[in-house]
């Protein structure tokens, strides 16, 4: 192993160790000796890496936004139904959620707002709904008088509160919940001509997401293998 794949192993364990910290203390209960002792590395190597606590939990939510925006373009430039393909892509993002420690810790870091920090993840969330659900009203999958934007303040609460809702039990985030939330949801939204085409339970195997284990495609691949790039 080379000096720059240490140094880059290093880092990652040091985002995640301080992912596990950050989601089970909070940004100011977590301390640095307690994310470079997770890490098996000492404060020096932690210091090496980050200047601060701050420049941690900005690297843990720059993994976070990344994970999640891979997921989010899944939805994006296929052809199909634009309602399945969102009820799929939250799917996805629970499953992210249940396995990735990085994107729980980003997104409480960032609701905490901490360190005067103005990335915003659910953002990025947002404009994954609105952008699916305006498509579906362009090829008349929406119901009448639910045009995209009541639809998508009905998604976003209800997504959003499920997220919040898993923090305290993580079985918010099973996809027997996200199904049950689907079939009340698409009876109100979705055309009827789409009735019975639609599936609350995602079209797609219910696998495990990668973790941030340094994976492809998990929330800790390493800098220069993303396939997207953060603003």
């Amino acid at each position: 192993m080379t000096k720059q794949d240490r140094a880059v192993r290093t880092r990652l364990a040091l985002i995640r160790s301080a992912a596990e910290q950050f989601e089970a203390r909070g940004y100011v209960r977590a301390s640095l000796s307690e994310i470079s002792a997770g890490a098996g590395v000492s404060s020096g190597a932690l210091h090496f890496h980050f200047a601060n606590k701050a420049a941690v939990a900005e690297a843990v939510e720059h993994a976070a936004a990344r994970a999640l925006r891979q997921v989010a373009v899944r939805g994006r430039g296929d052809d199909g139904c634009a309602l399945q393909r969102l009820v799929d892509v939250t799917h996805h993002v629970a499953r992210l959620l249940c396995a990735d420690v990085v994107v729980r810790a980003g997104l409480r870091l960032n609701a905490e707002a901490v360190a005067g920090r103005v990335r915003d993840l659910r953002r990025e969330w947002r404009e994954c709904v609105h952008e699916l659900l305006a498509e579906a009203e362009r090829k008349g999958e929406l119901a009448a008088g639910m045009p995209s934007h009541r639809s998508g303040a009905v998604v976003l609460a209800a997504t959003t509160g499920i997220e919040v809702l898993a923090r305290e039990d993580p079985g918010w985030l099973a996809r027997t919940s996200l199904t049950d939330l689907w079939r009340l949801l698409l009876p109100c939204v979705a055309a009827p001509h789409l009735a019975g085409a639609l599936d609350p339970a995602g079209t797609e195997p219910d696998r495990a997401e990668p973790d941030a284990g340094g994976e492809p495609g998990g929330a800790l691949e390493e800098p220069g293998r993303a396939g997207l790039a953060l603003r």
